[in-house]
């Protein structure tokens, strides 16, 4: 079929199997033209079909030589439907780190289920033995949690009071106001049930039970903190409430990991244009701003740049990691500077619609939005037929 992109929001129902190949190529290019990097030998990545996840077992293999198991949700196409995305980058991935003659295995599932979680500790315990690094990245609106049977979903929502500022339609540039009303009680516990630390945490239960937790494990999880602009929808947000859970748990774990030699750090990482980021009001027109902002001053990074330097720079450095006061990892820290935050913030205050595209990387949030479902990719002829059914390897 010839497969053209359909939006549904900030959903793209659609994905390109040879776009998204081609950008897993790219990544994996980037990786090779730098140093190597003497880090982990077996890899859990949770989450790993897309964004940081994806981004991090590209690093961890091509960078490092690691044997990588990724964890993500079937999305297999049919002869009238694509695949996902994160199925066809992880069909890519799977590719690519066979010819280099590494060990990569899939496990299709849902992450926040018991069963998952046993059927990868086994599978980690027959072809690998142990894992030496864990990634958890995942990112979803909705969990059943193993435990009770209930469901849970998460919302976008402010705390204590209601949020208006400026907003963007990515797809027509139109500039308008946004109000957000506060979150309840119940709603602020359902987002940190879903997107706090707890199913990282029963993760490492899980592997550390079936003895599949190498003693000196790292594990990671990702969260974002970003600029005053963003603050009262996110970190001060439900959002922000999730990811205080999140690095409490990675303190807890730290604590329990370095009884022998282990540890477990959240990274914050800067503003990137992934699904979820696409979908929270007030977002894309702050990042329109920063990503001009960032690449005129020639520092802006994509996910794999991000990667390569937690990689490279932090988790596998000699000595101690750089952490912050609360312990974290910042590969933040260039979208944070003070004169790119000085920038951000005078294009926010003349932003509207008839100066969108002129004074901010509108264009360029839009392009990537579709690039993460392999669409508006360089060297891709999107008017030929191609087939939607690709097979992934090493699925179990």
């Amino acid at each position: 079929m010839i497969i053209k992109p359909r939006t549904r929001g900030f959903i793209c129902t659609t994905a390109h199997p040879e776009g998204c190949a081609r950008q897993v190529e790219q990544q994996i290019d980037y990786v090779k033209k730098h140093p190597a990097i003497h880090g982990p030998k077996n890899v859990l990545v949770i989450g790993a079909s897309t964004g940081y996840g994806l981004a991090s077992r590209i690093v961890a293999a091509f960078g490092a030589g690691a044997n990588t198991v990724g964890v993500y949700r079937p999305s297999a196409a049919s002869a009238t439907r694509t695949a996902s995305a994160g199925w066809y980058n992880s069909a890519a991935f799977e590719k690519a780190a066979v010819e280099a003659g590494l060990k990569s295995f899939s496990v299709t599932g849902d992450a926040f289920s018991a069963e998952t979680k046993r059927k990868t500790a086994d599978l980690i315990r027959s072809e690998l033995g142990q894992v030496d690094l864990v990634v958890y990245s995942v990112a979803t609106a909705r969990r059943t949690h193993p435990e009770t049977g209930e469901t849970h979903t998460s919302v976008l929502k402010p705390i204590g009071r209601s949020y208006t500022n400026k907003t963007v339609n990515f797809h027509t540039g139109e500039v308008s106001t946004v109000t957000l009303e506060p979150a309840s009680e119940q709603e602020i516990a359902d987002t940190v049930t879903v997107m706090g630390g707890d199913d990282w945490k029963l993760w490492i239960d899980a592997l550390e039970q079936a003895g599949a937790l190498a003693e000196h494990a790292v594990t990671v999880a990702y969260s974002y903190i970003g600029s005053n602009i963003t603050q009262p929808i996110y970190r001060e947000g439900t959002i922000g409430r999730a990811k205080d859970h999140l690095e409490q748990t990675a303190r807890d774990l730290s604590d329990r990991l370095s009884k022998g030699g282990g540890r477990a750090y959240v990274t914050v990482s800067k503003a990137l244009v992934t699904q979820s980021s696409s979908a929270i009001p007030v977002v894309p027109l702050y990042m329109s701003a920063l990503y001009k902002t960032m690449k005129e001053k020639g520092i802006h990074e994509g996910t794999i740049e991000q990667m390569y330097r937690l990689f490279a720079d932090r988790l596998y450095v000699s000595g101690e990691t750089p952490v912050d006061a609360e312990g974290r990892i910042r590969i933040d820290d260039w979208e944070m500077r003070d004169d790119v935050q000085a920038e951000v913030a005078k294009l926010w205050d003349e932003l509207d619609s008839e100066n969108i595209y002129r004074l901010s990387d509108l264009e360029g949030f839009r392009r990537e939005f579709f690039q993460l479902f392999g669409f508006e990719v360089d060297g891709v002829d999107y008017e030929q037929e191609t087939d939607p059914v690709v097979e992934v390897l090493n699925v179990k």
